[in-house]
């Protein structure tokens, strides 16, 4: 079943923990008429938080959808609770941000036509011109060139917030974005714009880091999808990988096997996320994974 035919709905929840929380979900969910198709849930013994995601469907007695949504407001209450409600088949809007390097941005992008990744893209936006991304098809979607200079970067940062607003989008995407975002737009995208970069033991910044690693001998390198926030490359992390790397190889296989890696973590973390598998805990997330 595709996720558009999908009439299963999504609840998440967070809150603080105590007894009765299993039970009380449950219990809202039978009150209104609902099947529990899967539930997952942790405890997070070192703040004492909860954290569930529940996937159930609504029988053939049930009640209102506004009822549903009532009882479960109710417990909220109750308990303390954040949570998100909705239909799985209701896809989220999301705008993928590019500099010149493309191949997360295709991989997405064949992800999305193939069905893989359950979303509705609203734009893809670069500060560069198309042309540098010819390898890429970006038939039929809304293109917006942005440039940036020192001096014009809080500019160009209102025009992506004004895209963001105007196709409400609900999740951005630097898809190797070379561009670090402000605080202040950080702020306004807090828990919907995930980033990747890659990962290094140890790290190395500046330029060239492939050429760096390989310098040093590294034996590992990686990647790590993250949600943006005003700490560079410090937030929330959703998704990592790693691939072993031999004495034999060059640093042009190192950004071969890089891109690959970034492409995949990624994806892996965008897909998370429109599955809504993802609960925020403070600097660290929880991923419910299938």
């Amino acid at each position: 079943m595709t996720a558009m035919s999908d009439p299963s709905i999504i609840l998440t929840l967070a809150c603080p923990d105590r007894p009765g929380i299993v039970s009380g979900v449950a219990g809202v969910l039978f009150e209104a008429g609902c099947n529990i198709l899967e539930a997952q849930q942790f405890e997070d013994v070192e703040t004492g938080r909860f954290f569930m995601r529940v996937v159930f469907r609504r029988l053939a007695d049930a009640k209102s959808e506004e009822e549903l949504a009532r009882l479960v407001q109710e417990l909220a209450r109750r308990m303390a609770m954040s949570f998100t409600l909705r239909p799985a088949s209701s896809v989220k809007r999301v705008m993928l941000l590019v500099s010149k390097f493309d191949h997360c941005l295709a991989d997405l992008l064949y992800r999305w036509r193939t069905g893989e990744l359950p979303m509705k893209v609203t734009a893809v936006v670069s500060n560069h011109a198309r042309e540098h991304l010819a390898s890429t098809d970006l038939a039929g979607l809304p293109f917006h060139h942005l440039p940036i200079s020192r001096q014009s970067k809080m500019e160009q940062e209102a025009l992506i917030w004004d895209l963001v607003q105007q196709t409400n989008t609900d999740l951005v995407v630097l898809a190797r974005y070379m561009q670090i975002l402000s605080d202040d737009l950080s702020a306004k995208l807090a828990g919907r714009c995930i980033n990747i970069h890659h990962s290094f033991l140890p790290g190395f910044k500046g330029a060239r880091p492939y050429h760096q690693a390989h310098s040093r001998g590294v034996k590992l390198i990686g990647a790590t999808a993250h949600y943006v926030t005003p700490d560079l490359d410090e937030g929330p992390i959703i998704e990592q990988d790693v691939e072993r790397i031999s004495h034999k190889e060059t640093p042009d296989d190192l950004i071969r096997k890089g891109r690959d890696i970034e492409r995949r973590v990624l994806a892996r973390a965008v897909h998370h996320h429109l599955e809504d598998r993802v609960v925020l805990n403070g600097r660290k997330t929880v991923v419910f994974t299938g």
